[in-house]
């Protein structure tokens, strides 16, 4: 299979940044477009993955370290950048040194602050091209049903509020500024159990390896 240069990865007629920062700038949530660290890792993380910049995800590993949502609760991952844990090629087993074991037949693309993940399938679900979520409440990989594209839409203007309503408490947005880069909630009693919640289980942070365990440990 013939791999793809920069060049060719990059689509200048077909470049869909401005795309992506008209979602973005439309949508209702919270955001924060991450720099990245170095001239190189741009060009470096679209070699590595082999995706085009006329995708959103090729756009968003092209143009951005990584975009944050809703306060810091969700992070996008892009070429990596300050604040942000790893980038789409540490986190998937495409650099070393590797930010955490890679996980076959998955892209990782997001985390939570609850210690979820949100990952494309690229073979563990029959190749489907869709997001699933490991579920910190389930322990298990949940389709989203949404591409990559329809996946950062909802980060933009979806209703995330509903989709954590269980896991978050009053207060929340304040308490995300207990998280250094790298951390995320651990809950007490867990969000697996029948007394955990987002209302009843006391928060302290952890590092996100920690939570990525939990997903290793059930492969």
């Amino acid at each position: 299979m013939h791999t793809l240069t920069v060049d060719e990865l990059v689509d200048k007629d077909n470049h869909a940044w401005e795309e992506v920062r008209n979602i973005l700038k439309e949508g209702r949530n919270s955001h924060h477009i991450v720099s990245t660290e170095s001239e190189s890792a741009p060009g470096d993380t679209l070699y590595r993955l082999q995706v085009s910049t006329k995708s959103y995800l090729g756009t968003v590993a092209y143009e951005t370290g990584g975009i944050v949502f809703d306060y810091g609760w969700i992070t996008l991952l892009g070429a990596g950048g300050s604040g942000i844990f790893g980038s789409l090629t540490s986190w998937n087993g495409l650099q070393e040194p590797k930010s955490v074991p890679a996980l076959e037949g998955m892209l990782i693309v997001a985390y939570d602050a609850a210690g979820g993940f949100f990952g494309l399938d690229i073979g563990k679900f029959g190749r489907s091209g869709h997001i699933y979520y490991f579920a910190p409440d389930a322990l298990e990989w949940e389709s989203t049903e949404l591409a990559y594209s329809g996946f950062l839409s909802w980060l933009a203007e979806g209703d995330l509020g509903l989709f954590y309503q269980t896991f978050r408490w009053n207060g929340w947005q304040k308490d995300m500024e207990q998280l250094q880069p790298g951390e995320v909630f651990a809950y007490y009693p867990p969000l697996w159990t029948q007394e955990g919640g987002g209302e009843t289980s006391s928060k302290s942070p952890i590092d996100i390896t920690k939570a990525w365990q939990a997903v290793v440990d059930k492969e």
